[in-house]
């Protein structure tokens, strides 16, 4: 009778371990060192969801931000990719091209009421989800536009092309700044595609025919484009704006020392606007050049790798991410956008009266998503030379030709992108 008990609790503890053996899942993670709060949230994410079942166990590993593509990329071509992938929002089309990422298959109505740049979309199918967006607008003081009589804007009545000209060239006459505006030259990369393609596409340009996603022809070279690049280079040449040799100290302090009267710039860099300026601190929209107020969208998002043996548990941690508390925490953490209008009501910045609620509302209103195409990453690359050439000089259409060629011999090379 001894013996019998005694084996049947070895069954049972054996069961029992069992039941308690977690399925082990990766994550890559691009934030390695991060300076905020945004690496320690995610590792809090992990360990909840570890707890709050038995199923699955998501380990973690993090990359610097500047090698994380590349060891995605190295991975892809080894077989060797994580279960869950952290990816930029407008890089995710051209992983879902190249077979590093599945569809999500997460119901679609849990994503009611999202903001559109939060949800990744190829070929129809959602691939990626981001617990955070980001806004751009044009940040400044109240004072300044009293002292020059110009009109503050809103969102149902942006500044026109005339008065944003206007205002810039009365704030210049004055001679009480360095600059009116900063558009932030001294940063590069990702921020010239995603800060400046939508003045581009307010004036009815564009990176690339989005009816087509196959050529860059008339949309970055046409009338509209033409207007607009011939616009940028003369921010340049009447000295509106400081160029691209600008000191990334003026870029983070010039606003705040009083050296420029405007600057183009995030809602991560909002809070010590509000410090500084309190009341006096305006966060506008983007002007309105012809075709509507545009700015970017589409920040960091979770996936599914291509390859993951454990999809469904893959699946099971997006799903437990997508709540509005976390949202809510990693806004109050890292400054950026919560995701839906009832996680932003509890957090402590974009909550109605909040001091960046504004930023909510722009991202709503105005956020259109950068070229949802595989060929993206390369188009941004000459999107930016483009830009950086002709704020320096280069003659506009032959920069823009030039750019249209580049773009279209991609995507011949690479057989339309499957577009």
């Amino acid at each position: 009778m001894k013996r019998n008990l005694i084996l049947a609790a070895v069954i049972a503890g054996s069961f029992t371990g069992s039941a308690m053996a977690q399925t082990e899942l990766s994550l890559w993670y691009h934030g390695a060192g991060s300076a905020n709060a945004e690496e320690a949230l995610v590792n809090q994410l992990v360990e909840e969801f570890n707890a709050s079942q038995s199923d699955w166990k998501v380990v973690i590993e993090t990359f610097p931000q500047l090698a994380y593509n590349d060891a995605v990329g190295a991975a892809a071509l080894a077989g060797n990719l994580p279960d869950i992938l952290d990816v930029d929002g407008p890089i995710m089309p051209n992983w879902a091209w190249a077979n590093y990422m599945q569809p999500l298959g997460i119901d679609e109505a849990k994503l009611e009421g999202y903001l559109p740049g939060t949800i990744g979309r190829w070929n129809g199918d959602v691939y990626s989800v981001g617990l955070w967006d980001a806004a751009v607008a044009l940040t400044t003081r109240k004072s300044t536009l009293d002292k020059y009589g110009i009109r503050v804007p809103t969102l149902d009545e942006p500044w026109s092309l005339d008065e944003f000209n206007g205002a810039l060239e009365k704030i210049a006459a004055s001679g009480d700044f360095e600059y009116p505006l900063d558009l932030g030259m001294a940063w590069k990369g990702e921020w010239y595609p995603y800060a400046f393609s939508p003045l581009l596409q307010s004036f009815g340009g564009d990176i690339i025919d989005r009816s087509t996603y196959k050529t860059a022809e008339g949309a970055l070279n046409g009338d509209e484009a033409l207007a607009f690049g011939e616009w940028w280079q003369s921010l340049f040449e009447n000295k509106f704006a400081p160029g691209t040799s600008q000191d990334a100290a003026d870029r983070d302090n010039g606003l705040l020392e009083g050296k420029y009267a405007l600057s183009w710039n995030g809602n991560w860099a909002a809070l010590p606007v509000v410090e500084a300026f309190g009341d006096d601190a305006l966060f506008l929209p983007a002007p309105d050049f012809g075709n509507g107020s545009k700015i970017g969208a589409a920040s960091w998002q979770f996936g599914i790798s291509a390859n993951s043996e454990h999809p469904e548990g893959a699946r099971a941690f997006i799903e437990f991410a997508l709540q509005d508390r976390w949202f809510s925490a990693f806004s109050d953490g890292t400054g950026l956008i919560p995701v839906t209008a009832s996680a932003a009501a509890g957090t402590k910045n974009y909550n109605p009266g909040g001091p960046l609620e504004v930023f909510y509302d722009l991202s709503k209103a105005q956020a259109l998503v950068r070229p949802v195409t595989p060929g993206y990453i390369v188009q941004a690359k000459v999107f930016e030379k483009a830009l950086a050439d002709i704020a320096n000089g280069a003659d506009v259409a032959d920069t823009l030709d030039a750019a249209v060629d580049e773009i279209n011999e991609d995507i011949e090379r690479n057989s339309g992108y499957g577009h």
